[in-house]
């Protein structure tokens, strides 16, 4: 049963069929041929159930908070100042990519907002001053990852849905994973450049008072983030409804700005309206999928053989790491979150580790199978922003990134205090 269902899902992907569709198809296959009872017919009981989640709330909210900053402007300016501020290391903008990717993952919470948003404002800067592509490219794909690590994130929502944890716990404990993550990333290019010192491209030189100047233009999302994040742990708003402040926070600021116009809002809400559809679709059909291979016994069987094996649990989180790099080559990211982790959490969660701390491991491999081919959405949103060219470039100034996610898991197992450290402080 269990490698039926398996050989069964990677034909539906390797069809390129769109991942929601495979995993509804995924389900009504294997209803009639291992159940005695027509489980289709709770879909949409299935359906209204999950899409009745007040937390879910908080996705459409950040996608338009992150619209409304990368229409509005606000987005472009960040990214000028990172480029003033950072320029003088090796690599000069390499290093404004993942400052930028970082500052607006603390506003958007989305991966792919972050990856299109900075990418948009950056590509054009290749070109120019002669950066390594490969390197330049990667840069924004890996950086782009850092919108699920980092608070406020859509996929620590998720994973707190998914597993009943604690969502204000869950973006303490990825700060500073997050922060370190987006300075191993920076570490990687400098080495880089400093061994190729010709991928580092021209120097960008700006005087003191340009970059006192340009701090202003920092402002904004600082603020965002202040309004986000702060609301939650000053015991304000939930995160959903901290959401909604941050858009009303980001239209404030865009009206500040004069950029705020009817055709400004239809686009951003025209955007977010298209990302919410795709992912509560993948919500739904991953929903219903969980729910076929639960009453099917499929889940159990899993569960039982894994359990069955009797490892310890240093090798059984080596082999949860593998499962999911793999895994990450074949399915979308959020799909894949909600088909295993109900699953792999509580089999983990036995084995003593803490589900915050896991939560935040599981983040960054989902964020290793954002720049892993063939299925890695940020390489998708990059390619697509080149708008020429193979993705071959793209795939190969990635993969010195993904090691550096390594470095980080490797850190967190040696450190756990890196991610537990402020959940126990602000407990």
């Amino acid at each position: 049963m269990i490698s039926t269902a398996l050989i069964l899902l990677l034909v539906l992907i390797g069809a390129s069929i769109p991942v929601a569709a495979a995993l509804g198809v995924l389900g009504l296959i294997l209803d009639p041929l291992f159940s005695f009872l027509p489980l289709s017919r709770a879909m949409g009981e299935l359906s209204w159930g999950t899409n009745n989640e007040f937390l879910l709330v908080a996705i459409p909210l950040f996608i338009l908070l992150g619209e409304i900053l990368l229409r509005s402007g606000i987005a472009e300016r960040m990214y000028a100042a990172m480029s003033l501020w950072l320029s003088w290391l090796p690599g000069g903008l390499m290093h404004a990519n993942i400052g930028a990717s970082t500052l607006f993952s603390a506003t958007s919470g989305s991966s792919v907002a972050t990856a299109a948003t900075v990418g948009t404002v950056a590509l054009p800067q290749l070109k120019r001053y002669g950066y390594n592509e490969p390197l330049f490219l990667g840069s924004l794909a890996a950086g782009g990852t850092l919108g699920i690590l980092i608070p406020p994130s859509i996929n620590l929502v998720l994973y707190g849905v998914l597993t009943n944890s604690s969502v204000p716990q869950l973006y303490l404990a990825g700060l500073l994973p997050g922060l370190l993550l987006a300075v191993l990333f920076m570490v990687t290019v400098i080495v880089a450049c400093v061994a190729r010192p010709r991928w580092g491209g021209q120097r960008v030189r700006a005087t003191w008072g340009e970059r006192l100047r340009a701090l202003w233009h920092l402002v904004p999302p600082a603020l965002i983030f202040l309004l986000v994040v702060g609301s939650i742990y000053a015991g304000i708003a939930t995160p959903t409804e901290a959401a909604a402040l941050g858009v009303l926070g980001a239209l404030i600021l865009a009206a500040f700005m004069r950029r705020l116009t009817v055709s400004m809002l239809r686009d951003a809400v025209e955007g977010t309206m298209r990302s919410t559809a795709m992912i509560m679709l993948i919500v739904i059909a991953a929903a219903f999928l969980n729910f076929v291979l639960a009453a099917t016994g499929v889940t159990d069987a899993i569960v039982s053989s894994i359990q069955g094996l009797g490892l310890s649990p240093g090798w059984m989180l080596l082999i949860i790491v593998i499962f999911y790099l793999i895994l990450g080559c074949f399915m979308e990211t959020l799909s894949m979150m909600i088909t295993t982790i109900p699953i792999v959490a509580p089999i983990m969660i036995a084995l003593g580790f803490d589900p915050i701390w896991l939560g935040i491991v599981i983040i960054i491999l989902v964020e290793a199978a954002l720049i892993t081919p063939p299925v890695g959405l940020n390489l998708f949103v990059v390619q697509s922003l080149r708008k020429s060219g193979s993705m071959t470039p793209v795939i190969i100034g990635s993969i010195p990134f993904v090691l550096a996610m390594f470095v980080m898991i490797g850190l967190l197992v040696l450190f756990p205090g890196l991610a537990l450290w402020l959940p126990e402080v602000f407990r």
